[in-house]
């Protein structure tokens, strides 16, 4: 029967990821049951194994402290499924998991039972490789690891760590897979161990005697003939060694290289340094820094790193080259100061080799200020053949094109790009748009072939149309005038087809309009963030929320300190109300900013929406207005959902003080400052002040309704003011149209927005039936909607003690 089984055994490649409970065995019977339910749960949500699984594609083998999951499909699915296991990990510290990956054979057999099982050298050695680790760690075989170095998208993962023995003699090499949110960056405890294989010692026995044999004989043999010639040649080399030690400077000290995944042709341009007396020629400076960046970007040979990610280096505080190559994944570092005086500009530029902190290229550029174009694209193209870099032709005209002859010009531009650089969370977001509207537009006033900034122009027209804070045909009109002009000047650029995906996406909510433009802008923007960025919205619009993750974490890649990414993935969390996941990313956010208003504030909202608890953020609150009152107005609307919350009418009146002409809100939907008047009277049972407010609210909002009479939040808070005002006709009509206007399929974002709001809608009209139907509907899709805003807020009053409410209430409470 035996020899029968060895007959039929079939043999095949699979990708094995092993992982196990680190300390498993120390813990109670119960306690181990529950960490191997929650595993196993973490394990099955993963969109990597829920898709393999679906294809037919993933086995999964319980192994007591763990599991293993074999892979027949792509090599990168089980490394997709462990850093997607180690993302809901990080927020799970009590749960230590570590993780092996390897690819090799494998064979069904029958186990004791006479149930299909897998067995093979395939699951052994993956097992082995997890062996190797601890907690937080993802490990891989060479093999696993060979095949990923082969595409630029996992090259800043891997890292080296070397031979390793295990069980039984057998050798393997590892190599440690981590980012910045996934993994464990420190070395495994047993590779500071003799465990860890030197190179010569990896064979074994006779065999390895006899090597060491020869190779002792052949170190002598080098040995004696190195004697002899030092003897012949020594009073040369001598005289040389004299000669060099008067004119050559001391060498640089040695030091251990980044990791080995880290490309050779990898580059940040960090910011220069503004060496003129003039403050306002910083920006001037930052856009010399700028558009080397952006010539270099487009370099398909190169990885280069964005602008969002490198602004974090600013100058005037000491720079740890070796640090942040590590942090951003490069092997180099642009480095540069711009001196600006009259019209004579000097550039000094210098290149970097993190690995070592040597200095490979270095220039000095004193020129007319007319020159300063001709300037920037000559160090791109110095430090692009510095680096070996292939160029194209079409590469090769781009650095070489000036982006507009005018300085001023240029400078205006600057100014708006920079101002556009603002959070995901600033309550004067708007503000910052308008102004870099007006920038812009005079800087194509003076300049109306500035390709560029008819791009920036387009991006800022279509999110002040996007975000309702301006969405009329208007402003949409603007910005497809600024699109077309930008076709008409560089039909081919990368950068229109993205301006023009924008505008789709902005727009007009044309996902495959936008999608199909993406395709054509990738070919020229191979470093470009913002495709991968714009295909996750589209994906997170779609209601494919992990699809939209995954792109944004696609752009991190590419951008790894990237500020606003990291609030668009938190913002993602939030919608999956994934609450733990989203602290973790924010905490990431704050690593590199650590003084940004707006994400503290938003990191302190968290225990409000998951717990219904004010105290954080009312603490981060009182902080910022200690150390800077004036910042409280970028945060003036999360300061007014917090008092609301409270029921604190003082701190609610003092927010709305803040936030002046701001609107209140969620993504689309905009709330006047006399709505909020109407919401905090109508809360303190002031119902004649209540309702002056809420009058004059809706005269405002009917002229914006009758302006764009199709735009669904316009309509569905036109909606909430008839309601307040005892319109209830008219407020379930048009609740019921903006429901029509923009449903769930079209925008799963502000299409749960008009459910939720029609909810509110139909409670202020007194329908409560309607109300608990239209909110238990709200809480089953992706949103914002959370626990601590329904036990809160004033918007859910007239439902409180309705035992539906209270029970779809219940339904969000965090779970112990």
């Amino acid at each position: 029967m035996a020899d029968e089984q060895k007959t039929q055994l079939r043999l095949e490649i699979a990708h094995v990821l092993f992982m196990d409970i680190v300390g498993y065995s120390k813990l109670l019977i119960d306690e181990q049951s529950e960490a191997l339910q929650e595993l196993n749960q973490i394990v099955r949500n993963t969109e990597a194994a829920r898709t393999a699984e679906a294809a037919g594609q993933l086995i999964i083998l319980p192994t007591g402290d763990g599991m293993a999951l074999v892979f027949t499909g792509s090599v990168e699915d089980p490394v997709e499924c462990a850093l997607q296991i180690s993302q809901r990990l990080r927020a799970q510290p009590s749960l230590p998991v570590r993780m092996g990956i390897h690819s090799g054979p494998v064979h069904h057999v029958a186990d004791v039972n006479q149930r299909e099982n897998i067995a093979g050298a395939g699951i052994n050695i993956a097992q082995r490789v997890m062996d190797c680790g601890d907690a937080g760690h993802i490990l891989l075989s060479k093999r696993v690891a060979d095949d990923l170095a082969q595409y630029r998208r996992w090259q800043p993962y891997l890292h080296q760590l070397g031979d390793f023995e295990v069980k039984h003699g057998v050798v393997v090499s590892v190599v440690n897979l981590y980012a910045d949110v996934v993994g464990n960056p420190n070395p495994p405890k047993r590779f500071k161990t003799d465990q860890q294989v030197p190179p010569q010692a990896v064979s074994s026995g006779p065999a390895r005697r006899s090597s060491i044999l020869i190779m002792l004989l052949v170190i002598g043999f080098m040995l004696f003939t190195l004697a002899v010639l030092g003897i012949i040649f020594a009073p040369a080399i001598l005289r040389q060694t004299r000669a060099r030690e008067t004119t050559a400077p001391a060498p640089a000290a040695s030091a251990a290289p980044v990791a080995s995944s880290i490309p050779e042709k990898s580059v940040a341009v960090l910011p220069f340094e503004n060496m003129s007396r003039d403050p306002d020629n910083a920006f001037f400076t930052d856009g010399v820094q700028d558009q080397i960046l952006t010539a270099l970007a487009k370099v398909a040979d190169l990885k280069v790193i964005s602008r969002t990610s490198v602004m974090q280096y600013k100058t005037g505080t000491p720079r740890n080259t070796r640090e942040i190559g590590q942090q951003l994944g490069v092997a180099h570092l642009l480095e540069g100061t711009v001196q600006r005086a009259g019209n004579k500009v000097r550039v000094n530029a210098q290149l970097i080799d993190v690995r070592t902190d040597g200095h490979e290229w270095a220039d000095n550029y004193d020129r007319p200020i007319d020159d300063v174009f001709a300037i920037q694209s000559e160090i791109a193209k110095a430090i692009a053949d510095q680096l070996q870099a292939k160029l194209s032709p079409k590469e090769k005209n781009a650095i070489e094109q000036a982006p507009t002859r005018d300085l001023v010009a240029f400078d205006l531009y600057s100014r708006a790009k920079s101002l556009m650089i603002t959070t995901s969370f600033s309550a004067i977001g708007g503000q910052n748009l308008r102004k870099a509207v007006d920038l812009l537009e005079q800087a194509l006033a003076r300049d109306s072939s500035f390709f560029l900034a008819q791009c920036q122009l387009a991006y800022a027209h279509d999110n002040l149309y996007f975000l309702g804070i301006d969405h009329t045909p208007a402003r949409l009109a603007a910005a497809q005038a600024a699109v077309e002009a930008a076709f008409r000047l560089q039909p081919d650029a990368g950068e229109a087809h993205l301006a023009r995906a924008e505008h789709l996406y902005r727009g007009y909510l044309d996902y495959d309009g936008a999608l199909a433009e993406l395709e054509i802008a990738r070919k020229s923007l191979p470093n470009d963030p913002r495709v991968f960025e714009l295909i996750g919205y589209i994906a997170r619009r779609r209601d494919q929320q992990e699809e939209g993750l995954r792109n944004l974490q696609r752009a991190i890649e590419l951008d790894p300190r990237n500020f606003f990414t990291l609030q668009q993935i938190a913002l993602s969390y939030v919608n999956l109300r994934r609450y733990s996941e989203e602290a973790a990313v924010l905490d990431r956010a704050l690593s590199i900013k650590p003084d940004d208003v707006e994400t503290k504030v938003v990191r302190a909202l968290i225990p409000l929406d998951w717990k219904a608890d004010t105290r954080p953020l009312h603490q981060a609150l009182d902080e910022i207005r200690a150390k800077d009152s004036e910042a409280l107005k970028s945060v003036a609307d999360t300061w007014l959902l917090c008092a609301l919350a409270e029921r604190d009418v003082a701190a609610a009146e003092s927010a709305l003080e803040a936030l002046g002409d701001n609107f209140f809100g969620n993504d689309a939907i905009q709330l006047r400052r006399d709505f909020s008047e109407g919401l905090i009277a109508r809360m303190t049972k002031n119902e004649p002040k209540a309702r002056a407010a809420f009058t004059a609210a809706r005269a405002e909002q009917q002229k914006r309704v009758d302006s764009q009479p199709d735009y669904a939040p316009a309509i569905c808070v036109l909606a909430v003011m008839d309601a307040a005002l005892g319109r209830k006709e008219e407020a379930l009509r048009e609740g019921r149209r903006a429901i029509e206007l923009l449903p769930v399929e079209k925008d799963s974002i502000n299409g749960a927005h008009m459910i939720e709001f029609f909810a509110i809608t139909a409670a202020w009209a007194g329908d409560k039936n309607l109300a608990c139907e239209k909110l238990a509907a709200a809480v089953r899709l992706p949103g914002t909607l959370s626990y601590g805003q329904l036990k809160l807020l004033p918007f859910w009053d007239p439902l409180r003690g309705d035992p539906r409410f209270e029970k779809i209430v219940a339904s969000l409470a965090p779970k112990l």
